[in-house]
């Protein structure tokens, strides 16, 4: 995940974790990946690819305010360095800086578009707001009309929070009649800093031993998020499987019937999904840009041995050899993992440390798809479509 602007951005969104960033790095920081360090990254990305085609992702802060510019010579890199293999990019966006020729530019360049948007005007604005602290849906929704009438491929990105976990059909009926067909749900799971640890205002992933900070007000509870996912997937399983798709159904659907999880969280292992900074920093995760998890830089090291790195392969096994003993034993450690370790600062009903916060969340979702992703796995295992459990389940 490359952030070629690091943490700015033209909005000022309650729950951001990474605006802060910003703290991390000296003042007066020109936010702004140089050509040098663009075509360093790129050439070494494509370079370390064994796969025929290559994907690239782009985030922020927010990559529109790099200009459109920026990202055509984004792809003039990409074609230098590709030997003619096929490159696809993902840009993710708050769609509010978007005009006619950034909608002309990722149709003709085959980009696929992130959109962030927290459902209907009274949700979103509730936490996703500028600089002045005024309201921002209207921006995003005139940014989505022109995704959709420049025909440029597009999924919405939904941070669940406290807000809209109380209106999960609210949401949903909402993203689903803006024309969204790929839509993500994020949990947001944020903490305060007990000690102000490295300047920042929100904790860091937890360590062991390290005493667990209270989340924040607008983060989702606990069970909350179970929920949302289990009143969605009701409507979801009898009216739009094979029309609608969302993420973590379809990710369910692939851990069921043997694929595996195609979402890092949900692997028994992670440390394959790293960040770059906009100065070329290279970290572990996106979720643990912090000091004590940088890597090296593109510019002095080789971003193949960083990512296969001894202290890389460590961070990333790391997630299952802390996996409490509680975890082991349950029912849906096949299908959750222990999720993401940045969760994981809970305790067990022992005591013991390590707990994910969100386990009784997904403990409800996954007992409640079972039956369904059973359905559909066994529909799959003999070529039929797994749209067909809607006819199933309405009896």
């Amino acid at each position: 995940m490359a952030k070629p602007i690091g943490p700015i951005c033209n909005l000022d969104c309650t729950y951001c974790y990474y605006l802060e960033k910003e703290k991390l790095f000296p003042r007066g920081e020109n936010f702004r990946m140089s050509p040098e360090v663009l075509e360093s990254y790129i050439r070494q990305y494509i370079g370390a690819q064994e796969t025929p085609e290559i994907t690239f992702a782009w985030q922020g802060g927010e990559p529109t305010l790099l200009g459109v510019d920026y990202f055509r010579k984004v792809v003039e890199l990409e074609k230098k360095y590709a030997g003619g293999r096929p490159v696809h990019n993902a840009l993710q966006t708050n769609g509010t800086r978007l005009d006619r020729e950034w909608c002309q530019f990722f149709r003709a360049n085959g980009f696929l578009i992130g959109l962030s948007i927290d459902g209907p005007r009274e949700l979103h604005d509730t936490y996703r707001v500028d600089k002045g602290r005024k309201p921002t849906f209207d921006r995003v929704m005139a940014g989505l009309t022109l995704l959709k009438k420049h025909g440029v491929e597009f999924n919405t990105l939904t941070v669940v929070n406290a807000s809209n976990v109380k209106h999960p059909l609210k949401v949903y009926d909402f993203l689903r009649e803006t024309g969204s067909g790929y839509i993500q749900f994020i949990p947001l799971v944020e903490r305060l800093a007990a000690d102000g640890a490295v300047g920042l205002d929100f904790a860091e992933p937890p360590e062991p031993g390290q005493a667990a900070s209270p989340v924040t007000r607008w983060s989702v509870p606990a069970e909350g998020y179970g929920d949302f996912l289990v009143t969605i997937f009701d409507r979801w399983v009898r009216c739009d499987v094979g029309r609608v798709f969302v993420q973590i159904f379809d990710v369910s659907l692939g851990i069921w019937s043997g694929a595996g999880a195609s979402l890092c969280v949900f692997l028994e292992d992670c440390g394959r999904a790293l960040a770059i900074e906009h100065n070329g920093d290279v970290f572990s995760c996106d979720h643990f840009v912090y000091p004590k998890y940088r890597l090296g830089n593109v510019m002095n090291d080789s971003l193949g041995e960083m990512v296969n790195s001894g202290r890389q392969s460590e961070f990333g096994s790391a997630k299952s050899a802390t996996l409490p003993e509680y975890c082991r034993r349950c029912d849906v450690r096949f299908a959750c993992n222990g999720e993401c370790p940045k969760h994981r600062f809970a305790k067990t009903p022992d005591g013991e440390e390590g707990l994910n916060y969100l386990c009784p969340s997904y403990k409800k979702f996954f007992r409640h798809v079972d039956p369904a992703m059973k359905q559909m796995t066994a529909l799959l295992r003999v070529g039929r479509a797994p749209a067909e459990i809607m006819s199933m389940v309405r009896g």
